[in-house]
């Protein structure tokens, strides 16, 4: 008995230490310089190109062929990226997006945030494995266009209200050295790095209401859309977590107010999907507020007596996706839900305490 538990143990080790070797021929290598190839089996570490479970480097070889040998087995994926200068990192740009040539397994050429599914394959144990890959520029020579078709919309806290507010857009996106365009919102960059970075911010804001949405809002007059702009720093902090504080106001001063607003964000990975839950705290100033959710004295009646907000805090829970349908079409979703202080819910305009409010969109990459 005792001699088969031995010989049990003996064979169950040597399965697990059972290892793969994959050879990499380059289709495209330059003619010099230093080749990084990069191993992941996580696909969160994946996600963002950190913390890769096994990376080698070497020389660019004449025939384009290199050897990665004791590879665990299972599901993995190989990242090529050309060091041009030497530095020991994958570089990137001021949006965190690699600038160095790179490519990946399955010669998967992804247009945004990978698919850790797409690109990976099955190193099984003892198996000798060769895989060509392509070099390829993620944001080309221009930068990274896509155009689709989009939908922002919001639900209606007010008394009286059954209609959500919802508005199609064209769904435009961008990616380039510094700008960075989604939807309703467009960043750019003008100081830091990857890691630690400042931008303004411009975003469209849909209009809370029109005034013949309920009786309740009648003579307050239409909430109109308008445009936002303002500072905003974004901080790449600890195990893949984003923190994110921004303030903007009413460009056009149709409000006249601010807002100030702090997330904290991480990003997942399942199967084809980039889910990217969120904690957020939103401070309005109290011209927004009341914009938003107040009665002036001028339009006071009975049932609804004049109220001044003033200054609110509201908290925030959401969560982003986008979907990769395919290389070139992808499929993105933002939805929040925000819970109204008791200052907004004291309005003798509002009822609902949570307001429901998100973005999706269908795009194809140029």
């Amino acid at each position: 008995m005792t001699s088969k538990i031995l010989l049990s143990t003996l064979l169950f080790l040597y399965s697990a230490a059972s290892v793969a070797e994959v050879t990499v021929r380059l289709l495209n290598a330059p003619e010099e310089g230093s080749l990084v190839l990069q191993v992941y089996d996580d696909p969160d570490a994946f996600g963002d190109f950190r913390n890769p479970a096994r990376e080698e480097r070497y020389s660019i070889q004449p025939d384009g062929s290199y050897r990665l040998s004791d590879l665990p087995a299972g599901q993995i994926v190989v990242l090529a990226y050309v060091d041009e200068n030497d530095n020991g990192v994958l570089d990137r740009n001021f949006i965190g997006i690699p600038r160095e040539p790179m490519g990946l397994s399955n010669n998967y050429q992804p247009k945004g945030p990978p698919s850790f599914q797409r690109a990976a394959f099955y190193a099984a144990n003892d198996q000798a494995i060769s895989l060509d890959i392509e070099l390829y520029s993620v944001l080309g020579e221009f930068g990274q266009w896509g155009v689709g078709l989009g939908v922002i919309g919001r639900s209606s806290p007010y008394r009286g209200s059954d209609t959500n507010v919802t508005q199609v857009i064209p769904a435009i996106t961008y990616f380039g050295e510094r700008l960075q365009w989604i939807g309703p919102e467009l960043r750019y960059g003008i100081a830091g790095s990857d890691k630690l970075r400042l931008a303004v911010i411009a975003a469209y804001r849909l209009g809370a209401y029109e005034e013949d949405d309920s009786y309740v809002l009648e003579g307050l007059g239409d909430r109109e859309d308008t445009l936002f702009g303002g500072i905003g720093l974004i901080y790449e902090a600890w195990n893949g977590f984003e923190l994110d504080l921004q303030y903007t106001h009413d460009l056009l001063d149709r409000s006249g107010g601010g807002l100030a607003e702090v997330r904290l964000s991480r990003g997942f990975h399942l199967g084809n999907w980039r889910l990217v839950p969120r904690l957020g705290i939103n401070w309005l100033s109290s011209e927004l507020a009341n914009y938003d959710y107040g009665v002036p004295v001028s339009a006071a009646e009975p049932g609804r007596p004049a109220y001044e907000v003033g200054s609110s805090v509201t908290a925030e829970a959401g969560v982003g996706t986008i979907w990769e349908l395919s290389e070139d079409w992808r499929m993105a979703l933002n939805l929040a839900v925000e819970r109204l202080d008791n200052d907004i819910n004291n309005s003798p305009i509002v009822t609902d305490r949570q307001l429901l409010k998100g973005f999706i969109a269908v795009t194809y990459t140029l």
